[in-house]
C-alpha cells in the first residue's frame, strides 16, 4: 500500500486557472441521466460493496492519499450546520476524469443524495476516447454529513478556434490555492514538476486527495454507459470490482470525517477491509 500509483492524461494537460464563481459557457447539450441509470449508480446493493471490498482481481486500484496534520476543509451544509468538505476539480474532456466519477458518485450515494447529473464521455480523440462517465456540471449534493463542490474546468470539445478546449466552469482563488498546495510531488508520490496539477483531483476535507484516477480508464474500454451501470450489480465483473473496490476506499476517507455515521455503512464488512487497507480506525 506504499506505493501511489498515478495516472495522468498524456494528450493535454491543462494547469488549472484562477477564475471567479463557476460559470458556464459553450454549445454542448447537455443530456440528463436517465432514471433506470440514476438508480444503478446511486442505489449499488450492499452485498456488491461487501463481495468486492478494497481488491480488484485484475485493475490495480489505489487508495486514497492519507494526508496528516493539515487545516480543515469544511463549509456549511443545506441546514447550516459546518461539516467537512469534498472539492473535486476536473474537466468533461478527460478520460481519467471520466473513470473517477463512477466511484465517486456511487460512493457519495451512501451519504446523500445526488440530483442533475449529465451524461458525458471524454473527448474522442483523446487518449481512452469517448470514455463514458458523467459530469458534475449541473449536479447538486445534499448530505447531513458533508458538502461536496464540484468545477468541470472544460467541455469535451475544442473551442471555435481549434486551440484548446472550451471553457466551462472556473475554480475560485481559494479552490486553486488548494490544488497547486496539494496537487504536488510533495503529496503525491510519483508525481514530477512537469506533470504540472493533474486531474482529476480531490481533496476530502484535507485530510485524504486523489490526484489522477484511481485506475485505469482502459478498464471501461469498448463499454457503454448502461453496459458499466448494469454490470454495478454483479461483484464478478472485473469493472464493477475497479470501480466499487474504490468507492469503498473513499466511503472508508469518507467515513473518517463523518464520525463513522452512518454506522450501518461505515461498519459494513466492504468498508471495513478498505480501512485495513488504508490504515483507518
Amino acid at each position: 500500500m506504499g506505493l501511489v500509483v498515478v495516472i495522468v492524461a498524456t494528450l493535454v494537460i491543462i494547469k488549472v486557472a484562477s477564475g471567479g464563481p463557476g460559470s458556464t459557457s459553450g454549445t454542448g447539450a447537455f443530456t440528463p441521466v436517465d432514471p433506470t441509470t440514476f438508480s444503478q449508480i446511486t442505489k449499488v446493493p450492499a452485498s456488491v460493496f461487501n463481495a468486492v471490498g478494497a481488491t480488484s482481481q485484475v485493475v490495480q486500484v489505489s487508495p486514497p492519499i492519507t494526508l496528516k496534520d493539515q487545516p480543515a476543509l469544511t463549509a456549511q451544509n443545506s441546514s447550516g450546520k459546518t461539516v467537512p468538505e469534498i472539492l473535486y476539480v476536473g474537466a468533461d474532456y478527460c478520460p481519467y476524469c471520466a473513470a473517477q466519477r463512477w466511484p465517486t458518485i456511487i460512493a457519495l450515494s451512501r451519504f446523500g443524495t445526488w440530483s442533475g447529473l449529465g451524461n458525458m464521455t471524454s473527448y474522442a480523440h483523446d487518449v481512452y476516447p469517448s470514455t463514458p462517465t458523467f459530469t458534475f456540471s449541473r449536479a447538486s449534493y445534499k448530505s447531513q454529513y458533508l458538502v461536496f463542490k464540484s468545477v468541470e474546468e472544460y467541455t469535451n470539445y475544442l473551442n471555435s478556434a481549434g486551440t484548446n478546449y472550451q471553457l466551462l466552469q472556473s475554480p475560485t482563488k481559494a479552490e486553486v490555492a488548494l490544488v497547486e498546495k496539494y496537487d504536488t510531488p510533495k503529496y503525491v508520490t510519483g508525481l514530477s514538476s512537469s506533470d504540472g496539477n493533474p486531474i482529476p483531483f480531490i481533496t476530502m476535507d484535507n485530510k485524504f486527495i486523489i490526484s489522477g484516477a484511481s485506475y485505469s480508464p482502459d478498464t471501461l474500454t469498448s463499454l457503454t454507459r448502461s453496459d458499466i451501470a448494469t454490470g454495478l450489480s454483479d461483484p464478478t465483473s472485473p469493472v464493477t470490482d475497479a470501480i466499487i473496490a474504490s468507492a469503498n476506499y473513499q466511503t472508508a476517507a469518507i467515513c473518517s470525517m463523518t464520525n463513522n455515521e452512518p454506522s450501518n455503512v461505515c461498519t459494513s464488512s466492504g468498508v471495513m477491509a478498505a480501512k485495513t487497507a488504508m490504515n483507518i480506525k
